[in-house]
């Protein structure tokens, strides 16, 4: 899928959950918070299995992550899905 395919899909569900796959294979499960040119930026879900980034704030606006999230290269992201509950 192209760059501009995975732009498009992710600015239409910001503010949703959503499970991305990198092309290093690493999971990244979290809330779309914003989308630049080449970037998606999400906010990880903590207490969840993939979240690697859980404890206090990461992403939220506390200390490391400026309330931004993890910032994902648009161009290496190789799946994308939409989690069905947002706590499970």
């Amino acid at each position: 899928m192209s760059v501009f395919h995975y732009h498009s899909l992710c600015r239409k569900h910001m503010g949703r959950a959503v499970r991305i796959r990198t092309r290093d294979g690493i999971i990244h499960e979290g809330i779309i918070h914003r989308v630049s040119h080449d970037k998606v930026f999400i906010r990880p879900l903590s207490g969840r299995r993939f979240s690697r980034y859980g404890g206090f704030g990461y992403g939220w606006g506390y200390g490391f992550g400026g309330g931004f999230g993890i910032g994902i290269a648009l161009g290496a992201i190789v799946g994308f899905a939409l989690l069905p509950f947002f706590f499970w």
